[in-house]
């Protein structure tokens, strides 16, 4: 007789297990026969361990392992007639008053898939962001070539804002100095924003011989404990002053730039070609974000806990990997997945109505597409076609491309049928981060 499923909210049910315990016996008995041709014991060659002497060592062992097998079995078959999607593991525990002495009685509370149903696109309205790149983006990323290129020559003059100053300094906090807190030979970009503000602010007018004394007070947040919130005393001297030297956009500017000619219009030719697919690359995210989101908000969606619960602990687990990789202490980079809670179920949310829309709609990755996506990522090493054949020898490590092709053929079909409203915006715009 088919097991009874019994709804206890909008995602979560519950049905009861029966395992016989002579089932669970037996299986265990055989479980322990094949163990004892291999095991060994003190004062015993292999599989001459008495039987009575392995059941006693191993015999709750095997009697765990096989009961857990049945009742895996045994919750397959409970769902065995149902059209339920398991979210997560189940949750098995014995069932309360259970008092058949013939069979283990448990009960399974499990989380299901949630049924989706996904939004008329046409009432959609997606904003779409359209630019392109002008001469001054192209002259704004020369100036910045040419600042990577920067000579400093020594003036005998006080500093201003730009110029490289050479410093020794001593801080002290109630007289009193404190790691990191001095330096000798510091080279400082005035105005560069490295040093905390009050300390930048303290650099114009500093000559070479001169020296000034000045109050910084650490943001409390501030990552050195001891000195977060707190006010230090710096005694600073200078033993340099050097103004910046740009160098001029000529022959030899293009050539240290991949440029073999020489040919300065080539080389702002490459540096347009660059900055458009940058464009065409962020235009295309920024446009994604507003497609996915406007699909979000318009498919009321029950998430379930246990898939949340999951994509929080990939998230903190990447998150302290990073802070580690930056050199965090690994005591300190430990981040609850609690913290990660809201964002994580927003991702689960997001992963599901995809995959919807891709099922229902036939919009799953094409061979060609996932193709496209390797050779593009592949492009940016020495030996592309290596790196190409790499991901494709194992057909796991193709998943985040074919994730990217659903990804896109998702957003594809609901611009096709949205009302599509296009934003002129520049090129700073589009490409600078936004703040999160």
């Amino acid at each position: 007789m088919a097991a009874t499923v019994e709804t206890i909210s909008e995602l979560e049910r519950r049905v009861e297990l029966t395992v016989p315990v002579s089932d669970v016996d037996n299986a265990a008995e055989s479980r322990l026969k094949g163990w004892a041709k291999t095991v060994k014991m003190p004062g015993f060659r292999p599989g001459k361990v008495p039987m009575r002497m392995v059941a006693q060592q191993y015999g709750a062992q095997a009697r765990t392992e096989v009961l857990r097998e049945e009742l895996d079995k045994a919750f397959a078959q409970a769902l065995s007639d149902t059209s339920l999607r398991v979210a997560g593991q189940p949750r098995v525990e014995p069932k309360q008053g259970a008092a058949n002495d013939a069979q283990f009685e448990f009960v399974a509370t499990f989380e299901v898939y949630p049924t989706i149903a996904l939004p008329d696109t046409a009432s959609l309205t997606v904003e779409k962001l359209v630019s392109s790149v002008q001469d001054a983006d192209v002259d704004s990323t020369i100036e910045t070539l040419r600042k990577q290129r920067v000579t400093f020559k020594t003036v005998d003059r006080a500093a201003n804002t730009g110029d490289r100053v050479m410093l020794d300094f001593v801080g002290t906090i109630d007289g009193v100095a404190f790691q990191g807190g001095s330096a000798k030979n510091f080279a400082l970009i005035v105005g560069e924003g490295r040093m905390l503000p009050e300390f930048d602010a303290a650099m114009p007018g500093l000559a070479k011989g001169g020296s000034k004394s000045f109050d910084v007070t650490f943001p409390a947040d501030y990552p050195s404990p001891e000195v977060a919130g707190k006010t230090a005393k710096f005694v600073v001297g200078a033993s340099e002053v050097a103004e910046p030297q740009l160098p001029m956009v000529d022959g030899e500017f293009a050539k240290a730039f991949g440029v073999a000619s020489g040919d300065v219009s080539q080389l702002r030719a490459e540096v347009r070609q660059n900055l458009e697919l940058e464009l065409k690359r962020r235009t295309y995210a920024l446009t994604r974000d507003r497609v996915l989101q406007a699909l979000r908000e318009a498919t009321p969606i029950a998430v379930p806990n246990a898939l949340v619960a999951n994509e929080a602990i990939r998230m903190a687990k990447d998150a302290t990997e990073d802070m580690i990789k930056r050199g965090v202490p690994k005591e300190r980079a430990e981040v609850s997945p609690s913290t990660f809670e809201p964002p994580a179920r927003e991702r689960v949310a997001l992963g599901l109505i995809v995959s919807e829309a891709v099922r229902t709609h036939n919009l799953h990755a094409k061979p060609e597409q996932i193709r496209k996506y390797v050779e593009e990522a592949a492009s940016s090493y020495e030996a592309p076609e290596h790196v190409v054949s790499w991901y494709y020898a194992e057909p796991q490590r193709l998943a985040e491309f074919e994730a990217l092709s659903l990804e896109s053929n998702v957003v594809d079909w609901v611009l096709s049928k949205a009302k599509v409203a296009e934003k002129a915006s520049t090129f700073v715009e589009i490409v600078t981060p936004q703040p999160a």
